[in-house]
Formats: structure tokens, sequence, C-alpha cells
């Protein structure tokens, strides 16, 4: 059995969006509702912060260094070097009450990137975008109460995708070059006690690994959708897994847990970590050159 380890006790809202930067070694992830992208240098353990204006769903690497960040409803780039922000697309044609989310960055080079209905209970209109250097947002597919798992095959030729409030894992064929898709089909539908689908990441394998916040899991599904392991997390509320150098990182969340929870669990929010149990698959580069 895997044992987690605390590796930053941030106390974030909502941790998510961890990322493995190998060029700078150190691992990023993003407090949401606290507006911040954290680092962890993972060989110093150094930390740094920076903070922007507005909440931060999610963000990739670019290949100029850079990072591309999705704001509340519109999608920037950050240079952590002179702390330069670049707005990249115009405000995205959303709802008053949704806000942009999970995203990442495709083997096709584009950001691909959802959002997420505030309203309760959730209604389904949020949608996923693909996102070009030119600032084009190209909807892609609509629907969703919350966008959230994107992830995509080690030889890039499928493309994952999860809806948190109705449970399902989905997924297209994909066309790395063109970021064309086709052949969409439900690969699982999970229930609470399962562990709804939250942020997921993917291994050399081909294998699905997706954080599972209601049943205090991570998930590993078989690209056809079948369960293979499930990886019980140390505190309620794991968000998104990132394989990175030999190990397994995993965000967390403390918003919305009740006083007792946090009582017994007041790490709740941190970034955490066990040796990995697989390899993972690359992570892309957004082309911003």
């Amino acid at each position: 059995m895997s044992t987690f380890e605390l590796v930053w006790d941030s106390r974030c809202g909502v941790a998510e969006s961890p990322v493995w930067d190998a060029a700078n070694r150190r691992l990023l992830f993003c407090d949401i509702n606290g507006k911040r992208i954290n680092a962890l240098a993972i060989d110093t353990g150094a930390r740094e912060s920076w903070d922007f204006p507005e909440v931060v769903g999610s963000f990739g690497l670019c290949e100029t260094g850079r990072l591309v960040v999705a704001l509340r409803h519109r999608v920037v780039l950050f240079d952590t070097r002179s702390k330069m922000l670049t707005d990249l697309t115009a405000p995205v044609d959303e709802p008053a009450t949704n806000r942009l989310n999970d995203g990442k960055v495709g083997p096709d080079g584009a950001f691909w990137v959802g959002s997420m209905d505030e309203n309760s209970p959730r209604q389904p209109l949020g949608a996923l975008y693909r996102i070009t250097a030119d600032g084009r947002v190209e909807k892609r597919s609509t629907g969703y109460a919350v966008s959230n798992g994107l992830a995509w095959s080690p030889d890039g030729r499928v493309m994952y995708h999860s809806d948190s409030t109705s449970a399902i894992i989905e997924a297209w064929d994909f066309d790395p070059a063109s970021g064309a898709t086709a052949n969409h089909r439900i690969v699982a539908k999970l229930t609470n006690e399962d562990g709804r689908p939250d942020g997921a990441a993917m291994d050399s394998e081909g294998n699905y690994w997706s954080a599972g916040p209601s049943a205090g899991c991570i998930n590993c599904f078989s690209p056809a959708g079948a369960l293979l392991r499930k990886l019980p997390f140390p505190v309620p509320g794991p968000t998104m897994p990132c394989f990175a150098e030999g190990f397994l990182y995993v965000t967390s969340l403390r918003e919305g847990k009740s006083a007792e929870v946090l009582a017994a669990h007041p790490t709740l929010g941190g970034l955490f970590r066990c040796p990995a149990p697989a390899v993972g698959a690359p992570v892309a580069l957004f082309r911003d050159t």
C-alpha cells in the first residue's frame, strides 16, 4: 500500500492543478479561491508563490517557460521571472455564475480548459474549450456542471475528461497534430462511494488516475474504464494527482469542510505525495512561440 506524506502544509481552500516543471525541478499547484500559484523546489524544499487578480482555476507550462493560466473568465500568460501578466484571450462567453476550472495542455500544444457552474445545486452550464497561442477560443463540448479530469493517453491518441457532478469519465479519439476529436464514449460512471471524479493524471501504461474526493481516495482506471486500483488518501478531499520524479503528488481541499473534520484533519488543503505506483506519461507544453 502506498503511504502518503505531507510535503507542504499550505492549507489552501482548494489546492488544485499540480504540474511538474521538469526544467526547473519544481512542483507547481494553485489555490483556486486564494488566487495563487505555489511552487515547491523538490531538491531544496524552497517555496515560492505568485498572487493573481482573480481566482486561478488551472494552468500549464509554456514552451517559453511562462505559465498559461485560467482565471475566472479569461486565460492569461504569466512570466514567473518578470511577474508580467499578459492577456491571451478576451473574456470567454460564459454565464456570470460560471468560472473556468480544470485545464491542461494537450499533445496538440493547445490549452484545453473547462468551466463549471457555481450555483447550488450545480447546473450543466459548463463547456470545454480549446485555446491556441493566437488567443483563439474554440468551444468543443457542452453540458457539464463541473468540467474536470483532463488527461491524454501516452501516445496522444485519446483524450479523457470528466464531469464531477454527473460522475462520468468520457473519452474521445484525439489527433495530436490538429486537436481534432472523434468517437465520443463514456468510459466509466461512478457512485459517490466510489469517489466522484475530480482532477486526473495519466501513467505511461495508459491508465487514468483520478482523484475521488467524495471517497477520500485516488482511483486508477484502465483505458476501458475498469477500476484497477484504489489508493486510500490520508485526509478527505484529494483533488488531483500528478506524477513527478518517482512520486505521486496529490493536492487537497479544505473549503466546505465542517469544523469537526478540520479539527480531525488540520492539514486539509495541503500537498501530499507517496512513492509513485506507476510512471507518469509525458506532459505537453503550450506552444506560445
